[in-house]
């Protein structure tokens, strides 16, 4: 029988907790503090250019607004479009190897899985963001600075978050190692693996998931700001 696990739980939002589990290391139970990862994070050209997005001159607003329908209607369009990449069947390995599989071989459709569904979320949450602070800006001089501030925070932050996020796929491997070993130690057949496949499955949809949610969070944030009057 497994033992059970004595590790505390982490807590933080759905996504680090998943991940945390997924992963043999212990997470700090108390998070840097914002502010001075931030400090950390932004050189001093950055922080000109977010200063000049706080503190300049506020732009003249565009005539025209957009419908908030609309936008409302595409960000459910995208966000529907990328749930149904992550359900996406996986095809299992070829099943006519004489040798047992090795357990990476066993992975790599998974993990091709995984990062064709990041890559989409990238780049469709990527224009859709851009696309919400063109309409912003529309619509009022404040909102268009709230937009060039939204615009400097994704150019600083993107690059640290695609570096973090590209750790989920070896994490789900070592997930799948695990549930693997300590599922069917002596089977070779991995399309009649039992359980411990389909929890995996379910752990690795639920991961990708919970990435969608926090690759959401700004365009989210966005389209609340959009409905502000």
């Amino acid at each position: 029988m497994a033992k059970a696990s004595t590790r505390t739980p982490v807590p933080g939002p759905a996504f680090i907790r998943l991940l945390a589990r997924f992963s043999d290391a212990d997470l700090p139970r108390t998070p840097p503090v914002l502010t001075e990862r931030l400090a950390d994070w932004f050189d001093w050209n950055r922080a000109l250019v977010l200063s000049r997005a706080l503190d300049g001159s506020l732009p003249a607003a565009e005539d025209g607004a957009d419908a908030e329908e609309a936008h409302d209607a595409e960000c459910v369009r995208v966000r529907h479009v990328l749930m149904e990449a992550i359900d996406a069947d996986i095809a299992p390995p070829p099943p006519d190897r004489k040798d047992a599989p090795a357990i990476d071989d066993d992975y790599q459709p998974y993990r091709q899985h995984c990062m064709a569904a990041q890559r989409a979320m990238q780049s469709a949450t990527g224009r859709l963001r851009g696309r919400l602070r063109d309409a912003l800006a529309r619509q009022s001089p404040a909102k268009a600075r709230l937009a060039e501030v939204d615009a400097v925070m994704e150019a600083v932050l993107s690059p640290r978050e695609q570096m973090l996020l590209a750790g989920v796929p070896g994490l789900l491997g070592l997930h799948y190692r695990r549930l693997r070993e300590a599922g069917a130690p002596c089977s070779t057949d991995t399309s009649a693996a039992g359980p411990w496949l389909a929890r995996f499955r379910q752990d690795m949809r639920m991961a990708l998931l919970a990435e969608l949610e926090v690759r959401f969070h700004p365009i989210d944030g966005l389209l609340a700001a959009l409905r502000t009057r």
